[in-house]
């Protein structure tokens, strides 16, 4: 949960959106469901207005997918990632100069 107050409400700062791809029953995908199941309600009342998209495809590989000003995507790979890792991506998405 630390990684979730340290990123709080910088995400608008930096990014426009988020998309989290992930496999519903994948065993790759586990961290990045558990990401979702312990951050994502303290991420989203840090920033009520800010798009934080969870999609979910059967057999698809775990990817976080940011977007910056102007459009600028990334996205970073979370095979096999704990939900602190995937927390630690998303602070590398939001440091990362795009």
């Amino acid at each position: 949960m630390a990684a979730a107050r340290a990123i709080g409400a910088d995400l608008a700062r930096t990014l426009r959106e988020i998309r989290l791809h992930l496999c519903q029953t994948g065993a790759a995908s586990r961290g990045a469901r558990q990401f979702v199941e312990q951050y994502y309600v303290p991420l989203k009342k840090a920033n009520p207005e800010f798009p934080i998209l969870i999609r979910e495809c059967s057999g698809v590989q775990p990817k976080l997918w940011v977007r910056y000003a102007f459009g600028k995507e990334r996205s970073f790979a979370l095979d096999n990632m704990n939900a602190e890792q995937v927390a630690k991506e998303l602070e590398k998405a939001i440091n990362l100069k795009p």
